[in-house]
């Protein structure tokens, strides 16, 4: 409507003044409701047709969109395991830092794990100390088979050399029973080595082995135990967290509740513009909004990111071939935008509904001195048209609450 009456005033009024004053024609007579269009048929033609290209060049060099969100992730609070309740930390629609306990699941069997496990690591520990003792008696058998050993050889040396010197003065008999006792104290020394050796791997190889082997089932064990509290992954506003000591929470047929992150859904909005507006997006451009949470505010900002795919043209590979047909909703540009000045979007609660305009600003391409007389003249006209959009904008956020609260019919 702004534009027709704008293109009206250089089109149809002085179509109006020459017929009224020039060519003397009166109102009500030659000029009346019934021959209106035959009389003033070439400034309502002129009109309509600046009126449509005045429009077309606005919504393409300075794009609007409706469809704007400040979009915010949730986080589902899932146990690890399925289980029945047994306590619950918090409330519903409360603030829960990152590591702070919502609930605990019941873990009776995971606590009589814990303590098989701490008994079962008592005993290993307490074998490790009679295996010291153990291996300081295997010690000591070895060193009085030693001994033991060394008087052997001793007396059978003796009794060889007395035998040398003297045949007669010891038997042959004598002889082989102090060489069987030699024999006979070697293979009890032997046996002491092998028991000292086996109480040393009991010490330092078996017992730690299965020390370590327990410490890992404890581990284990407690881990478990630990799983059976739920905390809060991140910091933000539990919601729909109705829990009751008793209730029965799957990590996957019933979440606990949800997370909202506190930093979620601030200060960056999600805009969907049309194709045809594609040329003439790009980043850094200048844009703004207006909420219909925050009625009256018409917040600066500049766009972010664009992404480079549109949404519609995705497909996941089946067992049916992809018909165009099925894809006939056409997609949008999918582009960010974050406020301008930090603090604007604080008061605009996450998922709120918005409009936006994007501004074209030709002003470096102008600066090179590239263009022509006459391309300068059109930029320049691009960029002014930017202040009709910025008008539209605003009577849209003056009349937004009509529209929500009486014209929508709720």
């Amino acid at each position: 409507m702004l534009e027709f009456l704008a293109c009206s005033l250089i089109t149809i009024l002085p179509d109006f003044l020459v017929r009224r004053y020039l060519q003397g024609k009166r109102l009500g007579h030659e000029i009346n409701l019934f021959t209106v269009w035959y009389e003033l048929r070439w400034g309502i033609t002129a009109c309509a047709i600046l009126t449509i290209v005045l429009l077309a060049a606005i919504f393409f060099y300075h794009p609007t969109t409706s469809n704007v969100s400040n979009l915010f992730r949730t986080v589902s609070v899932l146990p690890e395991e399925g289980g029945r309740v047994k306590e619950v930390y918090t409330r519903n629609n409360s603030f829960v830092r990152a590591g702070e306990p919502l609930f605990k699941l019941d873990d009776s069997v995971e606590l009589a794990e814990v303590y098989t496990a701490t008994k079962r690591l008592s005993e290993v520990d307490a074998n490790i100390l009679g295996s010291k003792s153990s291996l300081s008696a295997a010690i000591a058998r070895e060193q009085e088979a030693h001994g033991i050993l060394a008087q052997a050889r001793n007396e059978l040396k003796r009794g060889r050399d007395l035998y040398k010197r003297n045949p007669d003065a010891i038997t042959l008999q004598k002889l082989d029973s102090l060489q069987n006792h030699l024999v006979s104290k070697e293979g009890a020394f032997k046996a002491a080595v092998a028991e000292r050796d086996l109480a040393d791997v009991t010490l330092n190889t078996t017992l730690p082995a299965t020390r370590n082997r327990v410490v890992a089932e404890l581990e284990e064990a407690e881990a478990r135990l630990a799983k059976k509290t739920v905390y809060a992954g991140f910091s933000g506003t539990l919601e729909q967290f109705l829990l009751e000591p008793g209730d029965i929470t799957s990590p996957i047929l019933r979440p606990a509740g949800i997370i909202v992150p506190e930093t979620s859904g601030r200060g960056k909005f999600i805009a969907g513009f049309r194709q045809i507006t594609a040329p003439v997006l790009k980043k850094g451009m200048f844009a703004e909004i207006a909420c219909s949470s925050k009625p009256f505010k018409i917040i600066p900002m500049y766009i972010e990111e664009i992404q480079d795919v549109i949404p519609s043209g995705q497909f996941r590979p089946g067992d049916r071939l992809v018909d165009p047909l099925d894809l006939a909703k056409p997609g949008t540009i999918l582009v960010t935008l974050n406020e301008l000045y930090e603090g604007d979007t604080v008061d605009i609660p996450p998922g709120s509904k918005c409009i936006a305009n994007a501004y074209t600003d030709s002003h470096d391409l102008i600066a090179t001195g590239e263009l022509s007389g006459a391309g300068e003249i059109y930029f320049h006209a691009v960029d002014t048209l930017g202040v009709v959009h910025a008008i539209l904008l605003r009577l849209q956020a003056l009349i937004l609450p009509v529209q929500i609260l009486v014209l929508s019919g709720h």
